[in-house]
């Protein structure tokens, strides 16, 4: 497919504005058609973590390394407007209510706190602000041509040959494309209703993002952390370069929602993170909290990314299902996606673990949503 194809690209995340900035850059004319807002969900939400080789014996390996460095081009070449930074990042252990047992290194963590090892160093753990990065690289699509359309896609439009031409929305217009990208992450579960696509599932986070200035140093924490009634969560803490940190710990599989817009937090989730802060730091503890967030992420069956070509329809495409590497991964998944539907084939990554036809399609039947 030359450059200069119309490429319709259903979803507004990390994933599909990705592909939608390595589409324009060799002339193709990416339409995204996003039903909430550009990063409106996870895209927007995450933690924005970037790690260079901790995927390292298993398929996504390559994927990451080379997309850990295409984010470090990015934010050279298009000015950094989403705060790439490089980062130290330690694990360590903590208990609720625990006195403090030495003196603490660290100020701004509680000295009940325990750092164990470092496991990441700025040449191979990275961060970026999830929300800006998509936003920013979406305002880079467009331009370079790439457009928005707000709407939600309802089927896609075949040919008499059964080759997918086009998307209709909602309203009834009907979006012509030489090629359509199913990129809706969770969401991406209705495109069963179209095509035969692998389960898609939904796993639902929740989040905090604390105004802490410049009282965190560059320092990343993967910790696990014992709470009074004896469960173990494992929180995450990200300081950002904008002065913001995110903090998160608690996860849960309640049932997606058919609208983004409808996502709610599970009952005292959000409350628990902000009772795990107070006793992990007494910077988290103090500062005022600006987002209270929760997101659902994909994932599919087998724990690997769908990204291919759809089998025996011409002109689909999909890339979803990245769990929690789904910012990692998102520039790689833009550039391997872009050649594939363009040169018929990724030159930088193998996509052959990620094919569609590993997995049993869903019956549209069993669709629930």
């Amino acid at each position: 497919m030359s450059a200069g194809k119309r490429i319709v690209i259903c979803g507004g995340g990390a994933i599909g504005v990705a592909i939608a900035y390595f589409l324009s850059r060799r002339g193709a004319r990416p339409i995204i058609v996003e039903r909430h807002a550009i990063a409106g969900s996870a895209s927007g939400k995450s933690g924005g973590f970037l790690a260079f080789d901790w995927c390292r014996g298993n398929p996504l390996d390559r994927l990451a390394r080379r997309s850990f460095a295409l984010h470090a081009e990015l934010a050279d070449a298009l000015g950094n407007p989403w705060g790439y930074r490089r980062l130290t990042t330690y694990t360590g252990h903590a208990v609720e209510g625990a006195k403090p047992h030495r003196s603490n290194e660290r100020p701004w963590l509680n000295g009940s706190v325990t750092i164990t090892d470092q496991i990441g160093s700025p040449e191979t753990t990275a961060l970026v602000e999830p929300h800006a990065f998509t936003n920013g690289l979406m305002r880079a699509a467009e331009t370079n041509g790439a457009t928005l359309k707000m709407g939600t896609v309802v089927d896609l439009v075949r040919t008499g040959n059964d080759a997918i031409r086009g998307v209709t929305l909602e309203s009834g217009e009907i979006v012509d494309a030489d090629a359509v990208v199913i990129a809706m992450g969770p969401w991406s579960l209705l495109a069963a209703r179209w095509l035969p696509l692998p389960p898609v599932f939904g796993t639902k986070g929740h989040s905090l993002v604390l105004d802490t200035g410049d009282a965190i140093p560059a320092e990343a924490l993967f910790l696990e952390y014992q709470e009074a009634n004896g469960e173990t969560l494992s929180p995450e803490v990200f300081p950002r370069a904008d002065g913001t940190t995110w903090v998160c710990a608690i996860s849960s599989t309640d049932p997606l929602p058919v609208d983004p817009a409808e996502v709610t937090p599970d009952d005292g989730a959000h409350a628990r993170l902000e009772a795990m802060c107070r006793n992990l730091s007494p910077v988290l503890g103090s500062a005022p909290i600006l987002a209270r967030q929760t997101c659902f992420r994909p994932l599919t069956q087998d724990g690997l990314p769908l990204m291919g070509a759809m089998p025996g329809v011409d002109g689909a495409y999909v890339a979803t299902g990245h769990n929690v590497w789904g910012m990692l991964n998102a520039p790689a998944t833009g550039e391997a996606m872009s050649e594939l539907i363009l040169d018929g084939e990724a030159s930088q990554v193998d996509l052959t673990p990620f094919a569609l036809g590993r997995l049993r399609p869903l019956d549209p039947a069993k669709l629930q949503v």
